[in-house]
């Protein structure tokens, strides 16, 4: 039970840095002097940071352990947001969101693998709703920081002392992990699984990890620019659009916990049809704009709906892909997520220096439609794999 309860903490840490960024970010152009756009070069780096710490997460931890691991991940990400804090050159600001991928990656990486080798199914949702809680409380500690000293920077500030005690923590609990491998179980060879070329070539793969990069660009996409849209666009006062922000991410939260228990009544892909129309329903009322309520409702039920979204794509790689490709597809999925997520918003915020802040509801929402034609499609070739 310790263990677990630090991999929540841990997550917890991880959810934190990111749900500041999108009430941050006015604050931070305007500082520095960047157009809006300027968000995708911090997405980007970070990606870069996470995908290499992750990639080499493996040989970390034979090195350090998992709590040694935890402990300077949690440290890197701290000295990170403290940087963000104190720095008054752009370009430190961006080396170290690449320092801060570093640290996001590693603890992601392990803590996945831990989870998914030693516990339930249900244990990795609630792994992933701590996650939700430490997103969910970035956007509440950033408004309440500029609302009590006008500066984005005390948001950035409280939390890098945050991260420092439980870097701490992890540090004084490493031992606990002792005699704990986070490497994946081995498995039986199968001489019929196929190499990673064939898979590559299977246009049902292909889709697959479409589905990844569309729908996690979407889901920080609408964090990352509520926000901006809502305080530079809609004229709505700093403090209800850090709530909202903070709502869309609690009612992530909420839909990953309850995930856990609806999934297993009603059949995966039909959950994840509804979760994807229900999703384009409310970011619909967000670009409606009709009023203030119905722009809060739309944010608040785009976030519950994609909640389960993400992990029904996982569950239900075999369904579509095959047995033969699942091993491979499964990398390059969690790959492309990681690239959605520097991608899509990176767009948006390209599309607003352009047409606009507004544009972004509308984007969003084509997005979301293309999410749900690509499931249509692969789902209506998959039928050969579910007995599989």
């Amino acid at each position: 039970m310790g263990l677990i309860i630090i991999s929540f903490f841990a997550f917890v840490s991880l959810g934190l840095p990111d749900g500041l960024m999108g009430v941050a970010w006015p604050g931070i152009r305007h500082q520095f002097q960047l157009p809006v756009d300027a968000l995708g070069i911090i997405l980007v780096c970070g990606t870069a940071g996470y995908m290499l710490s992750s990639f080499l997460s493996g040989l970390l931890i034979r090195h350090l352990g998992i709590g040694g691991l935890l402990s300077l991940s949690c440290a890197a990400m701290a000295g990170t947001l403290l940087v963000y804090a104190v720095t008054p050159l752009w370009w430190v600001f961006v080396i170290f969101s690449a320092v801060g991928g570093l640290g996001a990656g590693a603890i992601d990486a392990g803590i996945n693998t831990y989870i998914a080798k030693y516990h339930s199914t249900r244990m990795m949702q609630w792994l992933h709703a701590s996650f939700g809680v430490g997103i969910t409380s970035g956007p509440f500690i950033m408004t309440m920081g500029i609302n009590a000293t006008s500066h984005w920077q005390s948001g950035y500030f409280v939390v890098s002392v945050a991260m420092v005690i439980l870097s701490v923590i992890f540090l004084f609990t490493k031992d606990m992990w002792k005699g704990i491998s986070a490497s994946s179980r081995e498995e039986d060879h199968d001489e019929n699984n196929a190499s990673l070329s064939e898979t590559i070539k299977s246009i049902q793969v292909l889709l697959s990890v479409a589905l990844f990069f569309l729908y996690t660009g979407v889901e920080l996409g609408l964090g990352l620019w509520i926000y901006s849209l809502l305080t530079e666009s809609r004229g709505v006062a700093p403090e209800v659009a850090g709530i909202v922000t903070g709502g869309y991410w609690a009612m992530f939260t909420v839909g990953r916990i309850f995930a856990g228990w609806y999934a297993k009544m009603i059949d995966i892909r039909k959950l994840i049809y509804l979760s994807i129309s229900l999703a384009l329903f409310g970011v619909a009322l967000l670009l409606a704009d009709s009023s203030q309520i119905i722009t809060i409702l739309g944010v608040t039920l785009a976030g519950f709906a994609i909640a389960p979204i993400f992990p029904g794509l996982v569950s239900s790689t075999t369904s579509r892909v095959g047995f033969r490709h699942q091993a491979n597809t499964i990398g390059m999925q969690i790959a492309a997520a990681g690239l959605g997520v520097a991608v899509v918003p990176s767009i948006a915020g390209v599309l607003a220096r352009i047409f606009g802040l507004e544009v972004i509801p509308l984007y969003l929402l084509s997005t979301l439609a293309l999410l749900l034609l690509v499931f249509i499609i692969s789902n209506s070739h998959s039928g050969e794999y579910t007995q599989d």
